[in-house]
């Protein structure tokens, strides 16, 4: 095993994970805020557009999506150099 190799996949992927993860805070943040937001609608003074906060909560499940790819992807890269290394 070479463990400057490995120190730095584990370097990389950590990056990758804190990444991916704050992503996925972000996003989530931006769905609770919008829906926060659509709740206001029933207020008769509420001045809140529903159309974009439907286009909002897409771009925030897409960006949900997109990171959990994201740590997938990096999962499947991690064993694979496992593999490699064992």
């Amino acid at each position: 095993m070479r463990p400057g190799l490995t120190a730095l996949a584990d370097d990389d992927r950590m990056q990758v994970l804190a990444i991916a993860s704050a992503g996925l805070n972000t996003a989530f943040g931006r769905f609770e805020r919008s829906a926060e937001r659509t709740a206001q609608l029933a207020s008769p003074t509420s001045d809140v557009d529903y159309g974009s906060e439907i286009v909002e909560q897409i771009g925030a499940r897409h960006a949900v999506a997109a990171n959990i790819a994201v740590l997938k992807a990096a999962d499947r890269m991690m064993g694979e150099l496992l593999d490699i290394l064992v």
